[in-house]
């Protein structure tokens, strides 16, 4: 019986063909050719009308937020339950995190906690959609329409993602997506800015070649100090064939979490990733989050799955409770309790259902032996 780990990509013969062609021909004249045709096409997919392709999703943030003159004394409001890679960029830029309390069904960003947490310092609202559950963007653009605050939206974790039909990352100032190897779809690592403002997406596409304007007639001639985030053109060509395959990796997704859904809501004390009526949820990472009254914590599952030779992944620490962000003030309740009772569920492509009975009786067996007692 061989371990099951909690997430892995699906890559194969396309991508190995597209990226050989990459290697022997993507050079000179063509060396932006994979790159250019990414770009495109993954704007084309989410409904956005600029894609700069990136190093990482940290790196598309970390220009994007620039892009809209973040800086130093400027705050941005974010969830504390979030990825350290969300508020880096904030930080890089001088600027501060402001983190709030999440609501307690979705995980993500509490818009009355993003409300009141508003100064005459804050530049613009972070909505990051954590493990493909969706902040609520009604509320979040409104309070950005009514303090005229950019949000923007990390959706590194939320391909496949829909609000009101249309594609997470595409209803914001910008979106950042992420590509890393445990993703929906990847390419090895990398990332993507996409937005449909022209001028934004000028900005950063300035930044993101160093400060060099485009079309500009002095060669090598940088206006200002820019960065370097961009993604190969070998990276770009598996990126291509993902989104080429993009439906499929994403219904996959899909119905991986329905088997999870089908067997274990079933169980007294568990809740998953929602999906409310008007979105649809990419589940990247379906979690499984045990009610108070059944005292199962996140020691007792890491124990339980590891004694299964399964991976298990936990949920991620709130912001405010890491030591280089000790100092931030943050009465987020929520987001302290979550750690403490949750776990993400192994959910690659490629997975069995027997992996997947497998997974499901480890938790069959721990909460039916709390109810037990």
């Amino acid at each position: 019986m061989s371990r099951i780990h909690y997430t892995k990509p699906s890559v194969g013969e396309l991508e190995a063909d597209y990226v050989l062609d990459a290697v022997r021909h993507g050079w000179g004249e063509r060396c932006y050719e994979y790159l250019t045709r990414f770009e495109k096409s993954f704007a084309e997919h989410v409904g956005a009308t600029y894609a700069i392709a990136t190093s990482s999703c940290t790196g598309a943030l970390h220009m994007g937020m620039a892009a809209l003159g973040i800086g130093p004394g400027d705050e941005v409001i974010l969830a504390d339950t979030n990825w350290i890679a969300s508020a880096a960029p904030v930080t890089y830029l001088g600027a501060t995190p402001v983190l709030v309390d999440v609501l307690t069904d979705s995980w993500c960003l509490d818009p009355q906690q993003v409300r009141q947490a508003i100064t005459p310092r804050t530049k613009a609202i972070l909505a990051v959609h954590i493990y493909g559950n969706l902040c609520d963007m009604d509320e979040l653009l409104a309070i950005g329409r009514e303090f005229g605050l950019p949000v923007i939206e990390d959706a590194a974790e939320a391909i496949g993602s829909q609000w009101r039909g249309q594609a997470a990352g595409s209803l914001g100032a910008f979106g950042a997506f992420s590509f890393h190897g445990t993703k929906t779809m990847t390419t090895g690592e990398g990332g993507i800015f996409v937005t449909s403002d022209k001028a934004l997406y000028e900005r950063v596409l300035t930044l993101s070649n160093h400060g060099r304007v485009a079309g500009s007639s002095k060669q090598f001639w940088p206006d200002f100090l820019g960065f370097k985030y961009k993604m190969s053109n070998l990276q770009a060509a598996v990126g291509c064939a993902q989104v080429e395959r993009i439906d499929e990796l994403i219904q996959r997704k899909r119905a991986i979490f329905a088997n999870y859904a089908d067997a274990l809501l079933e169980l007294p004390g568990l809740s998953m990733n929602p999906e409310p009526e008007h979105s649809r949820n990419g589940y990247w990472m379906p979690t499984v989050v045990v009610d108070n009254e059944l005292a199962i914590s996140r020691d007792m599952l890491i124990a339980a799955f590891q004694g299964a030779d399964i991976d298990a992944r936990v949920f991620f620490w709130p912001l405010s409770s890491l030591p280089m962000f000790s100092e931030l003030t943050a009465q987020t309740p929520v987001a302290y309790s979550l750690p403490e009772r949750a776990i993400n569920l192994p959910s690659y492509h490629d997975m069995t259902d027997d992996d997947q009975r497998r997974v499901i009786e480890v938790l069959r067996t721990l909460v039916l032996k709390r109810t037990l007692l």
